[in-house]
């Protein structure tokens, strides 16, 4: 009922909620509650994040964004940009990253800027890693994958 209710508050005063999920079950009492913008939060693994919002039951006419929180790893690797490339991929609409936008403190090679182009190419780990040189069999060109700028 507090779902419904901050919900209808929010669109009261012309805003949207994000309503934080874990589990699909979670994700379609937030739908049926009216939320129209969900966001994956404390799960760590891919698949169960997509879990989390397939065949979910959206009335018809509403759109729901999809967002998949991605938290910042402990190594110094640029695994994050791949999972935001994986989430993309697999129908989130959109990511998170605030947390690991400032991952390698003040390293000038790996600015928050140069973190977000990363997750911004178009590139995906079919075609390339984020540390490849190079998107074997993309058909691009340009390198899309290193965020190391």
């Amino acid at each position: 009922r507090k779902r419904h209710f901050f919900i209808k508050c929010a669109r009261a005063v012309g805003m949207e909620s994000i309503v934080a999920i874990s589990n699909k079950e979670e994700a379609q009492k937030a739908i049926d509650a009216g939320a129209r913008m969900i966001s994956v939060a404390g799960v760590d693994d891919v698949e169960d994040k997509v879990a989390a919002i397939t065949d979910l039951e959206i009335p018809e006419g509403a759109v729901v964004c999809t967002i998949a929180n991605i938290l910042a790893n402990d190594n110094k690797a640029l695994e994050e940009v791949e999972e935001a490339w994986i989430c993309r991929d697999k129908g989130f609409t959109s990511v998170w990253v605030s947390d690991c936008l400032y991952k390698s403190g003040n390293d000038p090679a790996e600015h928050a800027g140069a973190v977000i182009r990363g997750m911004a190419a178009k590139s995906s780990v079919k075609w390339a890693s984020a540390k490849a040189l190079g998107g074997k069999g993309e058909g691009a060109k340009e390198y899309l994958g290193d965020i190391l700028m």
